[in-house]
């Protein structure tokens, strides 16, 4: 790239007159970091400040910018009003388009019901949040209002109890916060994602949370599990409750809480109901997972099954076959589709402009905090209002003495301008109070309404007099703050939706039992594919179709319900079943072991075994010389686990696995071309998974040992020359006796 040219002044001043742009068109060097920092990086903060990432008061700017303009239109209190003019007036706070400002609007809206307690009360077709495919209605279809909880967002909100900017032309006012008289942000879920972070709150119970709250004032070390044990959705979807899951989410912040369907079983039709899925999943995903698993055979006490949702709410129905044992069912589908899923949690949150993943309490008393200043402010401004109401009413009480005077002063003085100087004289008052003397309009320069108006002083002196206290005193503040956190659980409570189910380890049926078990096929090759074949579709067609330069490794003839070891160059080893694979034909490619089993880059499979009752024995060799011999049952697991790290020793490179079931004698082969005949029975069995092994066979610098195959009877004319007494063992080099030929069959 040639380096850019300078350009003389003349040039300059002629191009700028034929109206040409100094360096239009050049290609100008730049370094990568320059332009990120100065072109990505702004819109990556800009995201996470101003748009995915909620505020201490619950709401990200989207939900503040629509809550606040439906305010100011008096949908408070007022009738409700076509969705297409709230719309239209949130743009003046937000400049991102109708669609996106009507979709905020449809997500906290009553009629969609993805909220515990919605913000708008809503009118007309919003859709469902637990449907994919359930559309809601255009702007100019809808009405909306706010909720009566609103009331509580918005509550002294003209007393200064929150900061106010301008919007984006400069030409109205909007709030920085919401001075939410209870933890919103705790009370309804909340997801964004922003650039490099994500936000994911899920809900709780509105009285819980406010007791819960209110107990942490009092006492600090309050036990919040005590009065919230755990989160409630708006779906009313049930909660397993696992108390170290729990924990973790109450404690960092992140963590995952596993959701299951609420279902009724109808025995006069012979059908099952779901009355309710968890938040992260919708009605069709779990019909279409559903009618995969009868397609494909791993499901077959289903005759039907349909969407019955309407407007009595959510339902899913699906009718059984005869004899169907709706529990057990129910059991494998929890397993097998989303109506058992987790919803993964990341409380992130930004806590004066910095985004922070807070636990609950750390949450609750960054809340606390921030309620603090906004009852602060709040006190401030009306002991501000009360003081100047005071201050004016000194001024009238000053005239009271006397009334005649005041109008004499009022009537002798020539100029306008000099009533309110004149008054100051001749009453000793300022100027403030002297203006609204003069302002007092004439039929009410009576002492009636003197007196009435004085009679004020002594009540705005005690109030004044409290207010002052109340800022000075913390734990007064916090007295407040914990009455109007009661007032709310007592006017908006409702009971908890998500109950919580404590299963025991034996609560869940072994599917094993459901599984069909027939005979099978099982084929790996080199480059990683693996197919399950049934003995009638093998004999009708047994030529595989490969991809180039691939080979089958294993041929395993077992059955569907076995248990399949794949173990990896990364020292792990994945599980499956053997039933997880459809069947296939010898005439397909079979399927990708790495990508089904989400190996990671780089990582592949050495070594592919199948068992039931894990009886045997592996044993593995490595380049070094050394052989580890480790049971099967090692690697049996009571938790189905998918995966298991450290399956075999990394200290020197794995060259073979070999599985046997009972001991025998195998034939080891290096780099040399030595051979070594080892009996099994001369290794001891270990009982860690990562051992090291003990050396079987010598190898000098330069050499290693590549291959262990079990031993073929009548492979060698002399076996005995390849036997030895003790190890480790140099092993022999073939005899002219044992031909190539010979070898090959190894």
């Amino acid at each position: 790239m040639s380096p850019r040219k300078k350009t003389s002044s003349e040039e300059k001043t002629n191009n700028k007159a034929k109206g040409v742009i100094e360096g239009a068109g050049e290609v100008v060097e730049q370094k990568i970091v320059t332009t990120i920092k100065d072109n990505f990086m702004p819109y990556a903060m800009s995201v996470i400040m101003s748009r995915a990432i909620p505020e201490i008061d619950g709401f990200k700017p989207s939900h503040r910018k629509l809550l606040y303009t439906m305010y100011k239109m008096g949908l408070l209190n007022g009738a409700r009003t076509k969705s297409a003019n709230i719309v239209g007036a949130t743009m003046k706070l937000n400049p991102h388009g109708d669609s996106a400002i009507y979709d905020t609007m449809v997500r906290l809206s009553r009629g969609y019901e993805a909220l515990l307690h919605p913000y708008v009360d809503s009118k007309g077709n919003f859709g469902k949040f637990y449907s994919r495919d359930m559309a809601w209605a255009a702007s100019r279809y809808t009405e909306a209002k706010l909720a009566p909880i609103c009331n509580e967002l918005f509550k002294d909100i003209d007393k200064d109890t929150v900061d106010f900017v301008d919007n984006y032309d400069n030409t109205l006012k909007e709030p920085t916060l919401l001075p939410a008289t209870f933890p919103s942000v705790l009370v309804n879920s909340n997801t964004g994602i922003a650039v490099g972070m994500a936000s994911n709150i899920c809900s709780f119970n509105l009285r819980e949370v406010c007791e819960t709250t209110a107990a942490l004032i009092r006492d600090p070390n309050h036990n919040i599990k005590s009065t919230m044990p755990a989160p409630d959705f708006a779906g009313g979807c049930p909660i397993v409750y696992d108390e170290d899951a729990i924990d973790k989410v109450y404690e960092t912040g992140r963590g995952s809480i596993k959701l299951r369907s609420k279902y009724l079983y109808d025995k006069k039709e012979n059908c099952i109901d779901v009355l309710s899925i968890p938040n992260s999943t919708t009605c069709e995903a779990i019909i279409e997972k559903i009618i995969e698993l009868v397609k494909t055979g791993k499901i077959k006490e289903i005759s039907d099954i349909r969407d019955e949702t309407g407007l009595d709410g959510l339902k899913i129905t699906i009718d059984l076959k005869r004899n169907t044992d709706p529990d057990k069912l129910m059991s494998r589908l929890f397993k097998l589709t989303p109506l058992e899923d987790s919803y993964s949690c990341n409380f992130n949150v930004l806590i004066a402009g910095v985004p922070k993943v807070l636990g609950v309490k750390e949450l609750l008393n960054e809340w606390i905090a921030f309620r603090i200043e906004c009852v602060s402010r709040r006190t401030y401004n009306e002991l501000q209002k009360k003081t100047d109401k005071l201050h004016l009413l000194k001024g009238l009480e000053a005239i009271l003495l006397d009334i005649d005077k005041a109008i004499k002063i009022v009537r002798e003085t020539e100029e306008e301008a000099e009533v309110v100087p004149n008054l100051m004289i001749g009453f000793g008052i300022d100027e403030i109070q002297a203006e609204y003397v003069a302002e007092i309009k004439l039929r009410h320069l009576n002492r009636e309404y003197i007196l009435k108006r004085t009679e004020e002083i002594s009540k705005l002196e005690e109030e004044i007099k409290d207010l002052k206290a109340i800022l000075e005193s913390k734990s007064r503040v916090k007295t407040i703050i914990v009455r109007e956190l009661k007032e709310v659980a007592e006017k908006y409570g409702q009971p908890r939706k998500s109950m919580l189910l404590y299963l025991n380890d034996e609560d869940d049926s072994d599917e094993t039992e459901e599984i069909d078990d027939y005979p099978v096929n099982l084929f790996f090759t080199k480059e990683g594919y693996f197919k399950k074949i049934t003995p009638l579709s093998w004999r009708m067609g047994n030529v595989h179709k490969l991809k180039e330069g691939d080979e089958i490794t294993e041929h395993i003839e077992f059955s569907n319900n076995c248990d399949l070891l794949f173990f990896t160059n990364m020292c792990r080893v994945y599980k499956a079943k053997a039933y997880d694979f459809a069947d296939t034909k010898a005439s397909t490619m079979g399927e990708y072991i790495p990508a089904k089993l989400a190996m990671e880059d780089g990582e592949t499979v050495v070594k592919m075994i199948a068992t039931k009752d894990y009886k045997g024995f592996l044993l593995f060799a490595f380049e070094n010389g050394k052989i580890a011999k480790v049971p099967l049952n090692a690697y049996e697991t009571k938790s189905n686990r998918k995966k298991l790290t450290g399956a075999y020793s990394d200290k020197s490179p794995i060259s073979a696995i070999v599985y046997a079931e009972q001991e025998q004698e195998f034939l080891l082969t290096a780099t040399s071309g030595r051979m070594l005949l080892l009996h099994s029975a001369s290794v001891n069995m270990k009982t860690t998974r990562n051992t090291q092994g003990v050396a079987v066979m010598k190898l000098k610098k330069g050499q290693r040992l590549f291959s262990v195959k079990p031993y073929i009877e009548g492979t060698f004319s002399k076996p005995s020359r390849y036997r030895t007494r003790s190890l480790p063992a140099l092993g022999a080099m073939p005899s002219e006796e044992d031909s190539t030929e010979q070898l090959s069959l190894l």
